[in-house]
Protein backbone atom coordinates (compact mmCIF):
# COMPACT_ATOMS: atom_id res chain seq x y z
CA UNK A 1 0.00 0.00 0.00
CA UNK A 2 3.05 2.40 0.72
CA UNK A 3 4.36 1.81 -2.87
CA UNK A 4 1.10 2.67 -4.64
CA UNK A 5 0.67 5.59 -1.59
CA UNK A 6 4.17 6.86 -3.33
CA UNK A 7 4.17 5.68 -7.10
CA UNK A 8 0.39 7.88 -7.19
CA UNK A 9 1.89 10.67 -5.21
CA UNK A 10 4.76 10.91 -7.82
CA UNK A 11 2.36 10.21 -10.63
CA UNK A 12 0.60 13.62 -9.41
CA UNK A 13 3.60 15.80 -8.99
CA UNK A 14 5.18 14.82 -12.28
CA UNK A 15 2.27 14.72 -13.80
CA UNK A 16 1.22 18.18 -14.05
CA UNK A 17 3.62 19.14 -15.90
CA UNK A 18 3.05 17.12 -18.79
CA UNK A 19 -1.09 17.33 -18.08
CA UNK A 20 -0.90 19.34 -21.24
CA UNK A 21 0.48 18.63 -25.12
CA UNK A 22 3.25 20.81 -25.89
CA UNK A 23 2.12 22.67 -29.17
CA UNK A 24 4.42 22.95 -32.42
CA UNK A 25 5.61 26.26 -31.70
CA UNK A 26 6.73 25.45 -27.79
CA UNK A 27 9.17 22.64 -28.40
CA UNK A 28 11.92 22.96 -26.59
CA UNK A 29 14.98 21.71 -28.78
CA UNK A 30 18.57 21.27 -27.13
CA UNK A 31 21.42 22.56 -29.03
CA UNK A 32 22.24 19.00 -30.80
CA UNK A 33 18.55 19.06 -31.59
CA UNK A 34 16.89 16.80 -29.35
CA UNK A 35 13.34 17.15 -27.33
CA UNK A 36 13.51 16.22 -23.72
CA UNK A 37 10.34 16.15 -22.93
CA UNK A 38 7.53 14.17 -24.35
CA UNK A 39 4.86 16.28 -26.36
CA UNK A 40 1.72 14.54 -24.31
CA UNK A 41 3.39 12.86 -21.30
CA UNK A 42 1.50 10.42 -22.16
CA UNK A 43 4.20 7.11 -23.04
CA UNK A 44 3.73 5.68 -26.71
CA UNK A 45 2.59 2.74 -28.17
CA UNK A 46 5.31 0.83 -30.23
CA UNK A 47 2.39 -1.09 -31.81
CA UNK A 48 0.77 2.04 -32.90
CA UNK A 49 4.50 3.91 -34.15
CA UNK A 50 4.66 0.66 -36.19
CA UNK A 51 1.57 1.28 -38.54
CA UNK A 52 2.41 5.08 -38.67
CA UNK A 53 5.31 4.17 -39.82
CA UNK A 54 4.26 2.11 -42.43
CA UNK A 55 0.99 4.02 -43.47
CA UNK A 56 1.08 6.11 -46.46
CA UNK A 57 -1.46 8.60 -45.38
CA UNK A 58 0.71 8.80 -42.15
CA UNK A 59 4.93 9.00 -41.16
CA UNK A 60 5.43 6.23 -44.19
CA UNK A 61 8.81 6.04 -43.03
CA UNK A 62 9.89 2.99 -44.84
CA UNK A 63 9.44 5.22 -47.89
CA UNK A 64 12.70 6.38 -47.51
CA UNK A 65 13.78 4.40 -44.61
CA UNK A 66 14.54 0.32 -44.37
CA UNK A 67 13.61 -1.32 -41.27
CA UNK A 68 14.36 -5.48 -41.35
CA UNK A 69 11.75 -5.93 -38.69
CA UNK A 70 9.06 -4.23 -41.15
CA UNK A 71 10.16 -7.11 -43.67
CA UNK A 72 6.09 -7.18 -44.74
CA UNK A 73 6.14 -3.30 -45.79
CA UNK A 74 7.18 -4.09 -49.25
CA UNK A 75 9.26 -1.63 -51.48
CA UNK A 76 11.56 0.25 -48.55
CA UNK A 77 13.40 3.18 -49.37
CA UNK A 78 17.36 3.79 -49.30
CA UNK A 79 17.09 7.55 -49.34
CA UNK A 80 17.48 7.56 -45.78
CA UNK A 81 19.91 5.51 -43.63
CA UNK A 82 18.76 2.32 -42.59
CA UNK A 83 16.42 2.07 -38.84
CA UNK A 84 17.64 -0.88 -38.24
CA UNK A 85 19.55 -0.72 -34.50
CA UNK A 86 18.33 3.02 -34.27
CA UNK A 87 17.94 2.65 -30.87
CA UNK A 88 21.22 1.64 -29.88
CA UNK A 89 22.42 4.75 -31.78
CA UNK A 90 19.69 7.48 -30.59
CA UNK A 91 18.42 7.93 -27.57
CA UNK A 92 14.83 8.82 -26.58
CA UNK A 93 15.18 12.77 -26.69
CA UNK A 94 17.51 12.55 -30.08
CA UNK A 95 14.40 10.23 -31.78
CA UNK A 96 11.90 13.01 -30.90
CA UNK A 97 13.73 16.00 -31.95
CA UNK A 98 14.79 14.08 -35.17
CA UNK A 99 10.94 13.16 -35.95
CA UNK A 100 9.87 16.74 -34.61
CA UNK A 101 12.13 18.70 -37.04
CA UNK A 102 15.25 16.72 -38.36
CA UNK A 103 16.63 20.07 -39.67
CA UNK A 104 17.86 20.83 -36.29
CA UNK A 105 20.10 18.59 -35.98
CA UNK A 106 21.04 17.44 -39.65
CA UNK A 107 20.77 20.53 -41.94
CA UNK A 108 19.99 20.37 -45.11
CA UNK A 109 18.48 16.62 -44.76
CA UNK A 110 15.35 15.37 -47.00
CA UNK A 111 13.49 14.05 -44.01
CA UNK A 112 10.12 16.01 -43.13
CA UNK A 113 9.74 17.85 -39.84
CA UNK A 114 6.61 15.89 -38.83
CA UNK A 115 5.71 18.34 -36.12
CA UNK A 116 6.65 21.32 -37.35
CA UNK A 117 3.75 24.17 -38.57
CA UNK A 118 6.22 27.56 -39.40
CA UNK A 119 8.92 28.60 -41.14
CA UNK A 120 8.42 26.39 -44.06
CA UNK A 121 8.76 28.05 -47.47
CA UNK A 122 5.84 26.40 -49.63
CA UNK A 123 5.30 26.45 -53.29
CA UNK A 124 3.41 29.72 -54.25
CA UNK A 125 2.54 32.90 -52.69
CA UNK A 126 -0.76 31.83 -51.11
CA UNK A 127 1.28 29.28 -49.34
CA UNK A 128 4.36 30.31 -48.01
CA UNK A 129 4.45 31.58 -44.44
CA UNK A 130 1.23 29.76 -43.11
CA UNK A 131 0.89 28.09 -39.94
CA UNK A 132 -1.31 25.72 -37.83
CA UNK A 133 -3.82 28.36 -37.35
CA UNK A 134 -4.32 28.93 -40.95
CA UNK A 135 -5.01 25.19 -41.43
CA UNK A 136 -1.33 23.76 -42.25
CA UNK A 137 -1.53 21.56 -39.29
CA UNK A 138 1.83 19.33 -38.62
CA UNK A 139 2.11 15.90 -40.11
CA UNK A 140 1.89 14.05 -37.35
CA UNK A 141 0.17 14.47 -33.98
CA UNK A 142 1.85 14.91 -30.57
CA UNK A 143 0.29 11.14 -29.62
CA UNK A 144 1.74 9.84 -33.18
CA UNK A 145 5.08 10.71 -32.44
CA UNK A 146 5.44 9.94 -29.38
CA UNK A 147 4.54 6.74 -31.03
CA UNK A 148 7.06 6.34 -33.31
CA UNK A 149 9.59 7.40 -30.83
CA UNK A 150 8.32 3.81 -28.53
CA UNK A 151 8.39 2.19 -31.86
CA UNK A 152 11.85 3.22 -32.60
CA UNK A 153 12.97 2.66 -29.51
CA UNK A 154 12.55 -1.07 -29.97
CA UNK A 155 14.60 -1.59 -33.05
CA UNK A 156 17.86 -2.34 -31.26
CA UNK A 157 20.82 -4.56 -32.90
CA UNK A 158 20.44 -8.46 -31.97
CA UNK A 159 22.93 -9.84 -30.23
Amino acid sequence: MKLATLTLAATLVTGAAFAAEIAPSDVQFDEYGAVDQSLTGTPGNPEEGEKIMTNRGLGNCVACHEVSALDYAAFQGNVGPSLDGVADRWNEAELRGILVNAKKTYDGTVMPSYYRVDGFVRPGNAYTGKAADDSFGPLLTAQQVEDVVAFLGTLEYEE
